[in-house]
């Protein structure tokens, strides 16, 4: 079908009927998500962008604000990797819902008015393939680093409600989501809390009522991502 959308749309053509034929043979639930993901961005209803925000607490909680308010209504984000490696700026790498095609240059405009530097990559291929992925690494940044996979509802509001009840004084210093097109969502967050505050830590979690585990001891996260 995409390739028939794909002619018809370079050739111009009216007036012919064209048949797709459908057999499955070469197609597993393994796979049902990487087609997603490639009609999401190929028919442009995903923009993907690089955006630059000031690295401070309450600059994630601003750009989450900007996205809530984007020109054509509410969107969603699809995607959002984030790892802490500078001491002046956070670079993120975001998926955003979109309307329409040549929708994607228009957002990133729209974060520039808002005082973050926005790169489209929508059309970038190394992005779109592999540096999606590989947003990351160890951080001499990132101590005190506690990492929780949680799982939020899949619902407006479920990312500001527990931005909202964090402790100011803790730091976000990794953000990994994908939106796998569930009712929910599957996070990974790195929070800086300094090990006075572990009471305090437990009852956030207590009061946000998220499901969620702890992985700060996975031996994958301590080869991978955990500060040296």
């Amino acid at each position: 079908m995409a390739a028939i959308k794909q002619y018809v749309a370079e050739k111009k053509t009216k007036g012919e009927t064209y048949a797709a034929i459908l057999c499955g043979a070469n197609m597993n639930f393994d796979r049902l998500r990487f087609v997603a993901e490639r009609a999401e961005v190929g028919e442009e209803r995903e923009a993907l962008l690089a955006v630059t925000i000031p690295e401070e607490r309450g600059s994630f909680r601003r750009f989450c604000e900007v996205v809530g308010g984007l020109p054509g209504g509410p969107r969603n984000v699809t995607e959002f990797n984030y790892r802490i490696s500078d001491a002046t700026q956070a670079h993120v790498f975001v998926g955003i819902t979109t309307n329409g095609k040549g929708e994607s240059e228009k957002i990133a405009k729209n974060f520039g008015r808002h005082g973050f530097e926005a790169l489209d990559l929508t059309h970038d291929e190394l992005a779109k393939e592999h540096l999606r992925h590989l947003v990351g690494g160890h951080s001499a940044l990132a101590q005190d680093e506690r990492l929780m996979r949680f799982t939020f509802p899949e619902r407006p509001g479920a990312l500001l409600k527990f931005l909202s009840l964090m402790q100011p004084t803790w730091n976000i210093s990794l953000f990994h989501y994908r939106n796998q097109g569930a009712d929910y969502g599957r996070i990974l967050v790195g929070m800086q809390v300094p090990p006075e505050d572990a009471a305090t830590f437990d009852a956030f979690l207590a009061t946000l009522g998220y499901p969620y585990v702890e992985e700060t001891l996975n031996p994958a996260y301590r080869l991978f991502l955990r500060s040296k």
